[in-house]
Order: structure tokens, then C-alpha cells, then sequence
């Protein structure tokens, strides 16, 4: 963790005042003082010396939008979409690189920027995230102003995890072959990399095959609006490493080392999200592309959902007694795994027929049981995502290791062997308890006859 001392003496630096403030331009800042969380939202900084007298009094990290707005402080959760997009003058966007292993995370941002440069964008900007992974930036200036007639402005979220999917669908292949050759080809190696099981990284049966996906989160379902990153310069509380940028030519040769406060020396030439575009619209090949792919994904899940073993949304809500042990951990509160149990949440629960008022009410109390309660913002921007979008999608099945074993919340018991998914569970726990109930009814009413 990060001693106040350390965080006095790196925020007072002039020079890193005013690289985080130029990066907090037309942005909402969200601050954070260490194990206390975050402060106020929304926020902004005004003044260099902001920075220091935030830090004075427990500041740890600086966190900005990847939206920008005309007016952040007027940003509120309440807001309809239509009132947000007003505020919105546009959105930068972010590709999240996270691994547990560093160097796996080095060769997956250098194939991102491959990526963007094949399809003529040269307005990138890298840097270290600060702990494990890294960020690639293309800023709004390299955006067309419009898609098939409607304002790429408007088009935050949706569009930002189109490409996201489609640049993690683009290198994945190429992602796992080039770690592979990295290890010679000892999957047993890898797994030590990161930390989990062979079984947990490889799919197949007979021949055990590398699953870059789980090894490599980029992030594609998670960003919502008013998402944040953390800004250039920021220091990292877990590793106390500064988020720095890093040249496009560097990644593969960078070490934390170069992030170590002391040691850190702004450069202006490779400023992160730059905005001094010579070439604007160079992104409309990426966003084409990254759409077409995203209607091709589209239906090929509508396909999907004819063959898909479970039925169909119940008509009335599956009473929270008969979720399984994994959904009544996580409702429990739980320290890790709060974005994506929020997103499996969601899931289940309109699986389970609950109304979207009714699955509010349920996370907002889930979330106060948090030892870190998430942004209210977030919990409001998925469940408005899946009420616009009419979202009915099944929690991620059972043995996906990206969710439950991973939050340490599976604890099966004897019906859990018997399932695929968690919503069957409740499925299969009702329909028994009401065929109980219908064999009792039928003994009651045949006494009474007799």
C-alpha cells in the first residue's frame, strides 16, 4: 500500500500536476484515498496545485472518464440516456489490457497497437496501468463524426465494446501462439505464469489446447457509461508504481522498474490520449469493421438460442430461497469479482423473472454488503443496459472459471452436479417444490371427498 509519504513527495512534483491536470481536460475525475474508496462523484480538477492539496488530505489515485462532457459536475445517476448524451461531446476510446503475468500483458498491447495501425490509425497512445496490464488510447479526434447518419458521440458504450470485441477477436489466436513459443510450448509453464490450473486455461478433451480467454481480460462487457481509467500519472495503490505512458516501440522492453515514483520523468511527446490529431476520420475502417463484426455476433446468438438447454423466462420471480449456493454467496457481499458479479446478477435474475425494479432494489442492498460498495453509477448503467436492450442472456454456465471459482463463491451442493447452469438450478428446485405442493393438494382434497 501506498504510505502517505510516498504520495506527498510524487504529488507535489509541478511537473506531474500538470500532466494529470491537461489529461483531466472536458473529463469527470473520480479520486480515490486508499482503502476508504472513492470520494464524491462528479468531480473535476481546476488547478495544478488541486492535485497536491487532494493528496494532503488522502488522495492515492487520480481517475478520469473516458467520456468527455461539456459540464462533468452536472453528470448525476439519475440521468435518462437522452439527458447524458446532451452532456456528451464525445469519448475517447480505452482498451483495458489486464493479465496476471506481465509479460503476457506486454505482447497482448503490442498486438493491440499492431491492430489499430493495420487499420491506419497512427493517433495511439500506450501506458502502464500501474500493476499488471496496460491501456491503449485513440482519441476522439480521430473519430468520423458520423456512422451510417448517427453521431459517434452518441454512440458510448455500445460502440466502444464492438471494438473492443472485435480487436480481442482480431489477436486472440495470435495472443495464445505467441506466449505458447515464448514458454516452448509447456502449457504446464503457463498456467505457473498466471497463477491457475491447467484445466482452468485449455479446452478440449483428448488434446488439451491453450484458451487465450482465460489467460487475457479485455474488457467488453463491462464498460458503461461515465467509465473510468486511471489517469497518467496516477499512482497504483496495490503495487505503489506510477501509471506511465510507454512508446508504442517500448512495450515489449518495458519494466516496472521505469514506474517506480521516484524515477519517474514526464514526457511530453508521449502524452496518453494526445488530442493533436493531423489526421481526423482515420478510425472509420476500425468502426466498420468493428460493427459488422458486431451484427455477425449478433446473429449468430439469435441462431444459438433455438439449441440452448434451459427454458424459457419464468412468469412469475423465482423466490431467493431457491437460488443456488454460488448466487446466495455472492448476494452475501463479497471483495473480488464485483463487476462481473454484478453483470451475472443481472443475468440471473431476469432469468429468474424478477422484475428489473425488483433486481434494483436487490443490488443496491447486495452492494451496501460490499466490503467496497461499486460506483452507484455502474449499478444503475447495467441495469438500465439490459432494460433498454430488452437483454434476456443466461448467467455464465457453471464451469466458465472466470466467475465463480475464480470469487471463491462456489460451494456446491448435491443438486449442483446435476446442473449446467445456475438459473436451472432454481428451475429444477421450483418445478419440485411445486409438484410437492400439487401431490399434497391432491391427498388434502381426496380426504376430503372421502
Amino acid at each position: 500500500m501506498l504510505s502517505l509519504h510516498t504520495t506527498l513527495s510524487y504529488y507535489k512534483r509541478r511537473e506531474i500536476q500538470e500532466e494529470i491536470l491537461l489529461n483531466a481536460q472536458d473529463r469527470e475525475i473520480a479520486i480515490r484515498f486508499g482503502d476508504k474508496g472513492f470520494g464524491k462523484r462528479p468531480d473535476v480538477l481546476n488547478h495544478p496545485g488541486d492535485v497536491f492539496e487532494l493528496a494532503r488530505k488522502g488522495a492515492t489515485s487520480f481517475h478520469a472518464s473516458e467520456e468527455r462532457w461539456t459540464n462533468p459536475l452536472q453528470l448525476d445517476p439519475g440521468l435518462k440516456k437522452k439527458e447524458i448524451e446532451a452532456l456528451r461531446k464525445g469519448w475517447d476510446l480505452v482498451i483495458d489490457i489486464d493479465c496476471p503475468y506481465l509479460e503476457y500483458s506486454k505482447v497482448a498491447a503490442d498486438l493491440i497497437v499492431k491492430a489499430l495501425k493495420h487499420h491506419g490509425i497512427d493517433s495511439i497512445s500506450v501506458k502502464f496501468s500501474g500493476n499488471k496490464g496496460f491501456h491503449i488510447g485513440v482519441p476522439f479526434e480521430a473519430f468520423p463524426e458520423k456512422i451510417a447518419g448517427q453521431e459517434v458521440s452518441s454512440m458510448f458504450p455500445e460502440q466502444t465494446r464492438n471494438i473492443a470485441f472485435y480487436l480481442k477477436e482480431m489477436t486472440k489466436n495470435v495472443f495464445a501462439a505467441k506466449i505458447a513459443e515464448m514458454e516452448d510450448r509447456d502449457i504446464s509453464k503457463i498456467a505457473e505464469r498466471v497463477k491457475k490450473p491447467i484445466s482452468e486455461i485449455t479446452t478440449g478433451t483428448k488434446v488439451r489446447m491453450l484458451d487465450p480467454e482465460k489467460i487475457l481480460d479485455i474488457d467488453t462487457i463491462l464498460i458503461s457509461s461515465r467509465h473510468l481509467y486511471r489517469m497518467p500519472y496516477s499512482l497504483h495503490e496495490k503495487s505503489g508504481l506510477a501509471s506511465i505512458p510507454v512508446k508504442h516501440e517500448d512495450i515489449l522492453n518495458f519494466k516496472k522498474a521505469y514506474a517506480d515514483p521516484k524515477k519517474v520523468v514526464p514526457l511530453k511527446e508521449d502524452r496518453f490520449l494526445h488530442r493533436e490529431v493531423q489526421t481526423a476520420n482515420q478510425a472509420k475502417d476500425l468502426f466498420d469493421k468493428s460493427i459488422a463484426e458486431a451484427i455477425n455476433k449478433q446473429e449468430k446468438t439469435e441462431f444459438k438460442k433455438k439449441e440452448m438447454d434451459y427454458e424459457d423466462i419464468p412468469q412469475t420471480a423465482i423466490p431467493e430461497d431457491f437460488f443456488p449456493p454460488c448466487i446466495q454467496n455472492i448476494l452475501k457481499g463479497i471483495e473480488d469479482g464485483k463487476k462481473r458479479s454484478l453483470f451475472l446478477l443481472v443475468n440471473f435474475l431476469t432469468s429468474a423473472g424478477w422484475s428489473y425494479d425488483k433486481i434494483e432494489e436487490r443490488l443496491r442492498e447486495w452492494n451496501k454488503k460490499n466490503p467496497e460498495p461499486l460506483r452507484e453509477n455502474l449499478l444503475v448503467g447495467q441495469i438500465r443496459y439490459h432494460k433498454q436492450h430488452k437483454k434476456k442472456i443466461l448467467p455464465p454456465n457453471c464451469k466458465n472459471q472466470m466467475y465463480y471459482k475464480e470469487f471463491g463463491v462456489c460451494k456446491p451442493d448435491n443438486l449442483c452436479s446435476k446442473i449446467k447452469n445456475p438459473i436451472n438450478y432454481s428451475k429444477i428446485k421450483t418445478r419440485f417444490l411445486n409438484k410437492k405442493k400439487g401431490k399434497k393438494k391432491d391427498k388434502v382434497e381426496k380426504k376430503k371427498e372421502s
